[in-house]
C-alpha cells in the first residue's frame, strides 16, 4: 500500500535530483514529497545512498513503531539519529574547533621617526 514519503537532500548530484523527481513532488528546493510503495521508496533510496558524493540525505517514512514512523541518512550530517530503546533521538556531532586566530602582525618597515 502506498504511504506518504519524505526525501530531504542536501548538495546531491543533478541526475539523483531527476530521479527523485519523477516519482515526487520537490515542494522547497532538496525536499522531495510522495505517495509511494514500499518497493518503489526502497529502489529510491538505493539510488540515493549509493550516489549521494558529498551532498546528504534523510528519509522518512511511516512505520508501525512507537513513534509511527522511521528515520534513514546517507552521507556526513552534523546530527545523527540514534536507537533508543525503541525511540530514535537525533544527536549532534560536535561542531570542529576555529583554527585560532594568527598572532598580530607588526609592519616589517616601521615609519621613521619624526626628529
Amino acid at each position: 500500500m502506498p504511504t506518504m514519503t519524505v526525501l530531504a537532500t542536501t548538495a546531491v548530484p543533478d541526475h539523483v535530483r531527476g530521479a527523485l523527481t519523477r516519482w515526487m513532488i520537490e515542494p522547497a528546493p532538496g525536499l522531495y514529497v510522495g505517495t509511494l510503495s514500499a518497493r518503489v521508496r526502497d529502489e529510491l533510496w538505493s539510488v540515493v545512498s549509493a550516489s549521494i558524493g558529498p551532498g546528504a540525505a534523510v528519509l522518512l517514512h511511516p512505520e508501525a513503531n512507537e513513534q509511527g514512523f522511521t528515520l534513514h541518512t546517507a552521507g556526513e550530517r552534523r546530527r545523527i539519529p540514534i536507537d533508543f530503546d525503541g525511540l530514535t533521538l537525533v544527536a549532534f556531532r560536535p561542531q570542529d574547533e576555529d583554527p585560532p586566530n594568527p598572532p598580530a602582525t607588526t609592519p616589517t618597515n616601521p615609519p621613521p621617526d619624526p626628529d
